[in-house]
């Protein structure tokens, strides 16, 4: 590889590497002026390299990728010609020498370029504060647990996502009971009616989200949705400058199942809840088709945070679009027992003034 596969960003001004901000503009930190995105084209696009992902390509050209594209490779540094190391599903970074920021173009051009990315709309300032109220009234939570200095470490991130469009065609049936009761001059009866309903039906679904990244957490990026997808803008390498990002290294073959259940689970709760004026009501059987699947490759903002604590590692993710933070908390063994204690100590109290009122009495 060479420099010729490196895009980086550079002010007219002073030559300093430009930033892409939540202002959706791009700055330069060094002289403080500011461009729009599009006054600034480092990056001559061919047709094809301007098409994006297409899914019908990538399975008749791409076959092996993926053996293509699964080692190591050397990049140049524009700015000062060092060498470079990325692995395979790196897509954007700094250089560890001059901190000039580094746009992998070979991971995001032609079949490979995503179709769409939602840019980071959350500042540094209001990514601190959404941290800092997550971990507000958590009275367990360890004192040094976070600080400054860890809070320098999180890194945003564009985390590559398949967004799916189908259609789901089925029959469900379910069992459903209603219950009656009554009486005579002798005996209480309750009455059992059965019953078995087929429903039919169809459901259109859109931009089923599925992160395609084989390192990511799922559970973790599952819990940082929803996106707003109105902010969905056509892929140009110019929002990546300034923050990490990653090229998808699942396949959406592979992907699909986990878009198909989700998809599933909102259908048959669908179909559950039109089933009404019964007391019980149990699946029996489904018959549920997936039709008409396609998919997106799109780029999510996402802000990442791992912290170590009594050696085990902590990770936390925020919505770089919403601030939403999701994560595991640690739990202060010293605050535990002494909340443990301030409890058993008030319920101690307690007892001994109803102990004290009774014998008042």
């Amino acid at each position: 590889m060479n420099s010729n596969d490196i895009i980086s960003y550079k002010c007219p001004s002073c030559g300093s590497a430009l930033v892409y901000g939540v202002d959706g503009k791009l700055s330069c930190s060094f002289c403080g002026n500011s461009y729009e995105t599009d006054a600034i084209k480092m990056l001559e696009r061919s047709e094809e390299e301007s098409k994006g992902f297409d899914w019908g390509d990538y399975t008749k050209k791409f076959e092996n990728e993926k053996e293509v594209l699964d080692n190591t490779a050397v990049y140049v540094c524009r700015s000062c010609g060092a060498a470079i190391e990325a692995d395979e599903t790196l897509a954007a970074t700094h250089c560890p020498y001059c901190d000039s920021e580094i746009i992998l173009s070979d991971r995001l051009t032609g079949g490979l370029k995503p179709n769409a990315v939602i840019p980071f709309k959350i500042s540094e300032k209001t990514l601190e504060n959404s941290i800092k109220n997550y971990f507000k009234n958590k009275p367990l939570l360890p004192s040094n647990f976070i600080n400054k200095q860890k809070m320098s470490k999180i890194k945003g991130i564009y985390v590559p996502f398949w967004l799916f469009d189908s259609k789901i065609d089925g029959q469900m049936f379910m069992n459903a009971s209603k219950i009656r009761y009554y009486s005579d001059a002798h005996y209480n009866y309750t009455e059992t009616k059965h019953y078995i309903i087929e429903l039919d039906g169809k459901m259109n679904f859109a931009k089923i989200p599925v992160d395609a990244s084989v390192k990511m957490d799922n559970d973790l990026m599952d819990a940082i949705e929803p996106y707003d997808y109105s902010d969905l803008v056509d892929f140009d390498p110019a929002y990546l400058s300034g923050f990490f990002a990653d090229r998808f290294d699942e396949d959406p073959e592979k992907s699909l199942p986990r878009a198909e259940s989700r998809m599933n689970e909102s259908a048959e709760a669908v179909f559950r809840s039109s089933v009404v004026g019964f007391d019980g009501v149990s699946l029996k059987s489904k018959n549920l088709k997936l039709m008409d699947s396609t998919v997106k490759y799109v780029l999510l903002p996402v802000y990442l945070l791992n912290l170590k604590y009594m050696g085990k590692n902590y990770r936390f993710a925020v919505n770089g679009q919403t601030g939403k933070v999701v994560g595991e908390l640690p739990i202060s063994k010293f605050k535990k027992f002494m909340y443990y204690l301030g409890i058993t100590a008030a319920s101690a109290g307690i007892i001994w003034l109803i102990l004290t009122l009774i014998h008042i009495l």
